[in-house]
């Protein structure tokens, strides 16, 4: 019996193997078409190179400016405001969850207003931001921490309010107080839901970067983009999306890896 078992756990594992393979050469494969296409379409004057680029010359364009090295400045620009726009929505976002859980009064008054800036157009403030704090960094980052802080502090709350009643009538059972229930059961049993909304907050912080630096960047690959479009270089506006588009998907994947690890 355990030897059937074993060889149908051995097969299980196979298969699923063979599933994730095909579903990478599948997405490999998608992206190979797309570009050939998209190359041939170009060349064969089925759409203007001018207007559409072509991977070719988005590659041109990105070899000339690994060759004096500023591509390499605008994206470390762009992931440095990324990254220090997600750690302080993150760490905002869990403690303005945890006050509005520790505080049931507080939660009634401020979750309309939450509600209300969380649903208001981020680039409407940009503007703003620009005259309060000037055209720098600082105004990129809080731009960005606007996009998502407020979506994060309702999400984790009322993650948090969802939690196991029984779990903190037995730390109070037990003589456990507030402050317990928060140190050995909320957090402990929301890491789950932290990291879930830690994946979310990486995208929307990146696009928050960009919208800062649509208007108050002179560096980054946002003001690639606006500088493109201004001066008809549209292989730079392209490439800086596409570069756009991977460094999403390596921030996004990196949230998933930690997600995989909490989960065991």
């Amino acid at each position: 019996m355990r030897e059937n078992e074993t060889l149908a756990q051995q097969e299980y594992v196979a298969k699923q193997v063979r599933r994730r393979n095909m579903v990478t050469a599948a997405r490999i494969l998608l992206l190979v078409v797309i570009l050939v296409l998209w190359e041939v379409s170009a060349r064969t004057g089925l759409i203007n190179d001018f207007i559409f680029s072509s991977p070719s010359r988005m590659m041109i364009c990105f070899l000339s400016m690994v060759t004096d090295r500023s591509i390499f400045y605008h994206m470390g620009i762009t992931i440095l405001e990324t990254l220090v726009s997600f750690a302080l929505v993150i760490i905002t976002g869990i403690t303005g969850a945890v006050l509005l859980w520790s505080s049931k009064s507080l939660s009634e008054v401020l979750d309309p207003y939450l509600v209300m800036l969380n649903s208001l157009p981020k680039s409407a403030l940009a503007p703003i931001l620009i005259v309060w704090l000037g055209a720098n960094m600082k105004t990129i980052i809080v731009a960005a921490i606007s996009v998502a802080v407020f979506g994060s502090i309702l999400t984790l709350h009322n993650g948090f309010m969802s939690m196991d009643p029984d779990q903190v009538k037995l730390i109070y059972s037990l003589g456990g107080k507030r402050k317990d229930v928060l140190v050995k059961v909320l957090l402990p049993g929301s890491i789950p839901l932290i990291v879930s909304n830690m994946k979310v907050n990486v995208g929307l912080c990146l696009v928050g970067v960009i919208i800062g630096e649509f208007l108050a960047a002179r560096a980054g690959l946002g003001y690639l983009i606006i500088y493109g479009s201004q001066v008809f270089k549209l292989d730079l506006v392209l490439m800086s999306i596409v570069i756009l588009c991977i460094l999403s998907a390596v921030m996004y994947q990196g949230i998933a890896v930690v997600e995989k690890r909490t989960r065991r």
